[in-house]
């Protein structure tokens, strides 16, 4: 089943703490409901978006890795 997402922030290449500085610039910019979806290769992204989600009650909804490649689905809350 393929996610449906209403933007996308492309974070390769960048290092904590900037792939979560940006979705929350990001999210920031969304209506509640909205869906992002990130593209990222830090692999401490990871843990670094569980967290995120955590502190600010944004909904991780899906997380996957493809060709070392993290991809990650934040529903704005």
């Amino acid at each position: 089943m393929v996610m449906e997402f209403n933007k996308e922030l492309d974070a390769r290449g960048l290092h904590c703490p900037l792939p979560i500085l940006k979705t929350k610039k990001a999210l920031a910019d969304m209506l509640s409901g909205e869906v992002l979806r990130v593209l990222a290769t830090d692999s401490g992204s990871v843990r670094d978006f569980q967290a995120f989600a955590k502190q600010t009650g944004n909904d991780l909804l899906e997380q996957s890795e493809e060709n070392r490649e993290f991809i990650f689905f934040m529903k704005r809350k």
